[in-house]
């Protein structure tokens, strides 16, 4: 049974909940006059009950970590709608949930529903879904868990219809890890699935993307020479060094990347996030650190911007090495609008032209491993990893009727 808070204030012994299980729908509904609660909802608030935090942001062991409570939900759920369902391991204690829809006739060809599993951290409070202003909130709500429900949903419903496609395949992934290394997608590439379209669950308003910028962490260090603060000038100041470094960086780089524009991204950016360097005032510092944040545009790659920031200190008579701290590249994507399916799917959610994003998602590594992938689902980014997220409830259930109406167009 879960639980939702609908007047969204602190709990205490006057907070109205709305309770969903077997026995309770209809007397919740009767609670939450004068709308109803939609399967979509319900589903919904389900998972954000569930926490499935990324362990990469908590202790070992801490009990909100992982998406395995998660993906054994949604696996059962699935199976009650007669899909065909299976765990891929990707780590230890955490998999990819797999769900399909099999057509009556030979498969010639394949849609993958792919939204991500895991989220940002959050304290328990955060993970009892409350509605309230037409809204449900909770860690989760719309970065993915609103695309998880909406794609489910609308699969589970296909399944019980009698308009289901009878030659397309539908593959519903529920993946791990895109919050951190993108392990889920990487996994499914690495295990040679193929597909003719995979539509990546995120918060896009429910418009259709069909390009994303990239995303390099650079680590680059300033080399000096250390000597006693009582004479400076025995020593180099690798301080000093890496605070030339960073202006460069933030005006003239930042400059020649404006100058570079995608027609769907802008330009690229480079933002210099941390800096550490030095031990105590009285030493000359013989090195220093910094970390900078690169988002990349399509046909651009990490050996391409790592040459292009040397040739820019090298001009500037500067020096530093340059180090990737990320565990995997995190590409950008750029997908023909003109493929037919993508087309079919544009008309679907009534939309004449595609658009761009800053984020990056697990759509470029599905991309890269040969699956043309777009980028779509209900909420609105802005609203990720806040510390009240929430989705609009109407922008929920639409999402799940045009993927709907999507699914049953195909053959």
């Amino acid at each position: 049974m879960v639980c939702i808070r609908i007047d969204g204030s602190n709990p205490s012994p006057t907070t109205t909940f709305l309770r969903f299980g077997s026995n309770s729908l209809s007397s919740a509904r009767r609670l939450c006059h004068p709308r109803t609660v939609t399967r979509t909802e319900k589903l919904l608030a389900e998972l954000i009950a569930l926490p499935s935090v990324n362990p990469a942001f908590l202790p070992p062991r801490h009990p909100l970590a992982g998406e395995k409570n998660i993906a054994e939900f949604l696996a059962a759920t699935a199976a009650r709608a007669g899909l065909e369902v299976e765990f891929q391991k990707v780590q230890p204690s955490r998999s990819n949930i797999i769900a399909r829809l099999l057509p009556k006739n030979k498969i010639r060809q394949t849609i993958l529903l792919a939204p991500h599993l895991d989220t940002v951290g959050a304290d328990g409070r955060h993970f009892i879904p409350q509605r309230k202003n037409c809204r449900l909130h909770g860690r989760g709500a719309c970065d993915t868990k609103g695309s998880v429900a909406a794609m489910l949903a609308a699969l589970c419903e296909l399944a019980n219809s009698k308009s289901r496609p009878q030659e397309t395949e539908i593959v519903f992934a529920g993946l791990i890890d895109e919050e951190h290394a993108q392990a889920g997608s990487r996994a499914l590439v690495k295990n040679k699935f193929k597909a003719d379209l995979a539509i990546v669950g995120e918060p896009t308003k429910l418009q259709v993307v069909t390009a994303h910028k990239g995303s390099l962490w650079l680590e680059l260090t300033a080399h000096g020479r250390a000597a006693h603060g009582a004479t400076p000038h025995l020593g180099k100041n690798a301080v000093h060094e890496m605070a030339r470094i960073v202006d460069a960086l933030e005006t003239d780089y930042a400059a020649q990347l404006k100058r570079r524009k995608h027609k769907l991204l802008g330009a690229g950016t480079v933002n210099v996030g941390k800096i550490s360097g030095g031990t105590q005032p009285n030493i000359v510092p013989d090195s220093c650190k910094i970390l900078i944040d690169r988002r990349t545009l399509p046909g651009e790659t990490e050996i391409s911007v790592r040459r292009e920031i040397t040739e820019l200190l090298r001009a500037k008579k500067l020096a530093a090495t340059i180090s990737s701290t990320k565990l995997a590249p995190a590409q950008p994507l750029e997908t023909d609008f003109k493929l037919p399916l993508v087309q079919t799917f544009l008309r679907a959610a009534h939309q004449k032209t595609t658009l761009g994003v800053d984020y990056f998602c697990d759509a470029a590594v599905l991309s890269a491993g040969g699956i043309p992938s777009v980028v779509f689902g209900p909420g609105d980014i802005a609203q990720a990893h806040t510390a009240d997220e929430w989705i609009s409830l109407a922008s929920l259930e639409h999402g799940k009727n045009l993927l709907l109406n999507f699914l049953k167009s195909l053959p």
